[in-house]
């Protein structure tokens, strides 16, 4: 079998070279021609062409160092670094080639057949029929290059040996016979009735199976089967079978239109249901299992879109059981939009399953609809611009509290830049509300409730910012100095008889701190006066940038506070948040967010996200400690202290390292909640990989520490192999 390096040799040598007598474009039934020179034997009626030949018939193309043409027999012979090109674009190279004179069927020796979307062909000895298909016998092929970035020849990374290699040019596609798998020259298991594409277009066929070992679940071999129905529509079908557990179907079918695309992904298996207090749902018996993820997307026109989401699963935990995600909640949304280009309007609707242990499915809320409709007016008198806003939300819950709103706003910003440089912005703004609530008493959190029934509210805000940006040289960069001021004034609002619904999950931070409403949602707004001040500085110089800010608030008077002990706000004084970012070219990117007690200094929030090292060998550091001392208890507020590290090392150009690990670091001193011991591992991860161009292998171990029903602490192995362009 002639070897990779001398078929790379004869493609170099056969590239196609510009003559400047190249021949036109042929008629129909006419062989064009162009070489050196040309010798004709007007009795044996025999041409011969020598030195760059080329000849074209019919967009069929052939170059060769010498050409012979019997006119009476019809037969074309090559030698000489032969390369001849299909109409689609595929080129076979060889020492010689007897071809018929239409150019499309003949023998070649040695061959090297380049295809269109980057595979190769080699066998000892090719036919190419007329129809474009060919035979070959003693036949390699691969996708991988077959030369170093200096020129050197190098063997691919994986190829398919085979006795004989038939090549269908209509469905794009080869076969082998007697085929087996190469992989870094090692061969691995025959794959009998072995086909794939010929490009890098996707075909039908089985893909390459995955393999991974579990405490749960045992050995498990997943063995992808993919249909491509047509250009636009796809499916997978994917049975998991397990040493542990009974078999598992996986699913993903796709389509694409002109106005959008869909696919539905979903999982299947009848196997023992385990509750997450531990014990069987019904004893002794089995159950339907499964998971189901549908998206879709659809531009209607250059305004109108829609777009939805389905996750559905059948309990709590399988999908960590069969390490399909580790979301706490599944989210399932459609929304149906409008961009008018000053104006936005939305028409959705959400619904929540909870997969958390303890919590209540009929508490969550499902919201139909949620509108919002805004609009954007230029100001004809003050030179500022309007938004109104118009906002309804339904909220109901199979067993819990029911709540309606309705509110309508409007509000004004102007923005100017003083000669001196200062940067001033004024809003004003104003609202009403209704609001209905039901079934209030279902709420346990008594501030969250409301009143029940009809409720009313309306209110008034403004407010001015003032910003002065001080920029000029510093240590071969450039430094900016911006010390702010903001001062707000709202009126009293209603916040008690109204029910919270999407106010619940305060942080004072920098992102909100200079925000006219530091609630997030609607359902609370922040009355009374306040003065905001801060300074950031930013610091630029080639490669190199920092930037840092600092602000606190101030209450203009003695009312009481809504926010939560603990919160940063109760006082008139706030606590004092700041960030700052650093970035030293591609190598280090760090962002520090902190919040500081008013009154004793401590580190209330303390989050580190950094990155060092380049895109192939690196390391990152999450930190996150909240110790807010929130004395009761509400949403997503409790103390807590984690780590999360991760990193991947790179050798051998192609060779890396990686891992990650989460150690929850809370005890009951931070959180009396909480039943860590200060020092917990959530779960790890460690693996080696190898990725080129065509071939991608990893070897991962995960451990994770926590049990929560039939989803077991214990060790995972993955073993991944991807080949590019190889189906079975």
């Amino acid at each position: 079998m002639p070897a990779w390096a001398g078929a790379q040799q004869a493609e170099a040598e056969a590239q196609p070279q510009q003559l400047a007598d190249a021949p036109p474009q042929s008629e129909s039934g006419s062989i064009d021609f162009a070489a050196d020179e040309v010798r004709y034997d007007n009795e044996a009626d025999v041409i011969t062409a020598e030195g760059n030949v080329q000849l074209e018939r019919e967009a069929w193309r052939l170059r060769a160092d010498q050409v012979v043409w019997d006119r009476r027999s019809g037969r074309v012979t090559a030698s000489g670094n032969v390369a001849l090109t299909s109409p689609q674009g595929d080129t076979a190279y060889g020492d010689s080639v007897e071809l018929t004179d239409t150019l499309r069927d003949g023998a070649v020796a040695n061959l090297l057949v380049v295809f269109d979307g980057g595979g190769r062909l080699v066998a000892q000895r090719g036919v190419r029929l007329a129809n474009g298909d060919m035979e070959l016998e003693r036949a390699a092929y691969s996708p991988c290059a077959v030369e170093d970035d200096n020129g050197c020849p190098k063997e691919p990374s994986w190829q398919v040996r085979a006795v004989r290699v038939s090549y269908d040019r209509v469905n794009d596609r080869i076969r082998y016979r007697g085929a087996r798998v190469e992989l870094f020259g090692l061969p691995l298991v025959p794959l009998p009735g072995l086909s794939h594409p010929a490009s890098n277009r996707a075909g039908s066929g089985f893909l390459v199976p995955d393999f991974r070992v579990d405490r749960v679940n045992g050995v498990e071999i997943e063995i992808p089967w993919y249909w491509r129905i047509n250009s636009s529509h796809d499916l997978m079908i994917s049975p998991h079978f397990y040493s542990g557990a009974a078999p598992m179907a996986e699913a993903w079918l796709r389509g694409l239109s002109a106005r959008g695309g869909w696919q539905v992904h979903g999982y299947a298996t009848y196997s023992e249901r385990v509750s997450v207090s531990g014990a069987p749902t019904t004893a002794g018996q089995d159950a339907f299992r499964g998971y189901i993820d549908a998206t879709g997307g659809f531009q209607f026109d250059p305004r109108w879109s829609l777009s939805a989401s389905a996750r559905v699963t059948t309990d709590r935990t399988f999908l960590r059981r069969y390490d399909i995600s580790r979301d706490d909640r599944l989210r399932s949304t459609f929304s149906l939009n409008r961009n008018g280009g000053s104006s936005y309007l939305t028409i959705a609707g959400w619904a929540v399953q909870s997969l958390r242990v303890g919590d209540s499915q009929g508490q969550q809320a499902i919201a139909l609809p949620a509108i919002d409709f805004r609009q954007r007016i230029a100001d004809p008198w003050a030179g500022g611009l309007f938004l109104l806003q118009a906002n309804s939300l339904a909220l109901t819950r199979t067993s819990g509290q029911d709540t309606q709103r309705l509110f309508g706003s409007a509000q004004w910003d102007w923005r100017r830049l003083t000669p001196m440089g200062q940067v001033i912005q004024l809003t004003a703004l104003g609202r009403g509300d209704i609001y209905h609530s039901d079934n209030i008493t279902a709420t346990s959190v008594p501030s969250y409730r409301g009143d029940d029934g009809w409720q009313a509210r309306a209110f008034a805000a403004a407010a001015i910012d003032v910003s002065w940006p001080l920029v000029g040289t510093f240590a071969g960069g450039n430094q900016r100095l911006t010390p702010r001021v903001q001062i707000v004034a709202a009126s009293p609002v209603d916040n008690v008889s109204i029910p919270n619904e999407d106010s619940r999950a305060f942080e004072l931070e920098d992102g909100n701190i200079f925000a006219i409403n530091r609630f997030p949602g609607h359902d609370r707004f922040e009355d009374g006066g306040r003065i905001t001040y801060g300074v950031e500085w930013a610091f630029n110089r080639p490669g190199f940038a920092i930037t840092s800010e600092v602000a606190q608030s101030y209450r203009l008077s003695n009312q009481g506070s809504l926010f939560p002990d603990g919160t940063g706000l109760t006082d008139r004084t706030s606590d004092i948040v700041g960030r700052t970012t650093v970035a030293l070219r591609n190598v280090i990117r760090l962002t520090h967010r902190f919040r500081l007690d008013k009154d004793s200094g401590a580190v209330r929030r303390n989050e580190i996200d950094a990155t060092v090292g380049t895109r192939r060998t690196y390391a990152e550091i999450g930190y996150l400690r909240l110790n807010r001392d929130i004395a009761t208890l509400g949403e997503d507020l409790r103390d807590r202290e984690e780590v999360r590290v991760g990193g991947r090392i790179g050798f051998a150009r192609y060779w890396s390292l990686f891992g990650s690990a989460i150690i929850d670091l809370t005890d009951k001193a931070e959180d009396p909640a909480s039943s860590a011991d200060g020092f917990t591992p959530i779960r790890h991860r460690l693996g080696v990989a190898y990725d080129d161009d065509c071939v991608s292998i990893g070897l991962t171990w995960r451990r994770d520490y926590q049990d929560t029903g039939d989803a077991r602490r214990g060790n995972t192995f993955l073993l991944r192999l991807a080949f590019r362009n190889l189906g079975v």
